[in-house]
This record gives structure tokens, sequence and C-alpha cells, in this order.
């Protein structure tokens, strides 16, 4: 698999790197700046791109700009956003254009080296990856909205970890319960979230995160 990694800190940059060499993954290129990483993407035509949403020159949202033109340009490429605190509407920004291979983590999670390597499989893979934070921010933001009240405390553990881009199988391995229990618990949530199943796991969470962000 082979990423490219966006930031301006060389250090955090390098350190990233470094981690996912360690994980099997293969660093094609780094970049500084938004610039540098379109023309890297464009070079090495990587499977994954790790950017930073703030960077030079205004240290804004540059990184989040140029994810956008990635997902434009290059839609077979994934893009993994890292951000230094918690920015729901702007991870909301970037899956709600994406239908596959995108996510958003606090660079708190870059030093768990098992987390950062399945998000970017994860990414690669075509899922949509939400970080655990964000998605409790929320949860909490949409406890207003009279349909989400309906769900039970399992019901909520299981979409919120539906919305960290976790299949069936991980879910019932994480909350000790069988893949049917899952499943029973996902087509209650989405009858009482009124959201229409579909095939596709990916679209299933990006549709479940943008019903909850509707009062952002």
């Amino acid at each position: 698999m082979r990423v490219v990694i966006a930031d301006d800190a060389v250090l955090f940059r390098e350190g990233v790197a470094n981690l996912l060499r360690e994980s099997g993954l293969d660093v094609v290129g780094q970049a500084g700046d938004a610039v540098e990483l379109m023309g890297q993407v464009r070079d090495t035509q990587p499977d994954v791109v790790i950017v930073d949403i703030r960077m030079p020159p205004t240290h804004t949202l540059e990184g989040l700009e140029a994810a956008k033109s990635i997902r434009a340009e290059h839609p077979d490429v994934g893009v993994l956003v890292l951000s230094q605190y918690v920015e729901a509407h702007y991870a909301l920004r970037l899956l709600e254009e994406a239908t596959q291979g995108a996510g958003y983590l606090l660079k708190d999670r870059v030093g768990n080296i098992e987390e950062l390597a399945h998000a970017v499989r994860q990414v690669a893979a075509g899922g949509l990856v939400i970080d655990p934070t964000v998605v409790a921010q929320l949860l909490v933001r949409s406890r207003s909205h009279d349909p989400l009240d309906a769900l039970t405390d399992r019901e909520r553990q299981v979409l919120s970890l539906m919305a960290e881009g976790r299949s069936n199988h991980a879910i019932a391995k994480t909350i000790y319960v069988t893949d049917k229990t899952v499943e029973a618990h996902v087509r209650s949530i989405f009858t009482k979230l009124d959201l229409q199943l579909a095939a596709d796991d990916h679209r299933r969470v990006l549709a479940v995160v943008t019903y909850l962000s509707q009062d952002r």
C-alpha cells in the first residue's frame, strides 16, 4: 500500500512515516504544504494520502481544501485528514462529499500504531473512518432529536462504532455479542432514525453521521 504524508512539521511527518513503515506500509512521498502535496499525488499515485487540516501559508484550511481537490481529481485515492482539535464541522465537510475512502482522525491517535494503520487500511479499502471523539461530540449535539432519543444505550454504542468505520463483525467482537445481535441492532437503528438500509456499509455510515450533524 502506497502512502503520501503532508504536514508542515517535519518531525511529526517523519514520525508518522516511521510508524507506517513499521506496519508494513510504503511511504512513497512527503509534503510540507498543499501545493507540494498535489504534486506528490500526481507523481507517485498513492493509495492513501494523510494530510494535516491546517497547512501553510495561512494555516487555516489548506489541508482540507487539498483533500477535497484530491477527492475530485483522483477519486481512487483515499484521504485521511488529521487535526489537532475536535472540529466536527470540518470532518463533516469532507465526509459529506465522499462516498468512500475518507477519514478524519485527531493527531492524538497517531501515537497508536495499530489504530493509525487500521485507519489507513480502512480508508484505502474504501471505508469511512471518523475519530471516536468526533462521533461522541455529534451524539451529544444530537440528543435533542426525538429519533435519536429513541435509541437504547446499546444501539448508541453500536452507532458510534459504525461511524468509526467498523464492520458488524468487528463491532460484535468489541462489545462481546454475536454478529446476528449486531445485525439486529443495526436494523433497529436505521428503523428508528428513519434511514433506508443500503447495500454499501460505507454509505450507511455517511448517512448516519450526516443525520447526527443536522443541528450543527
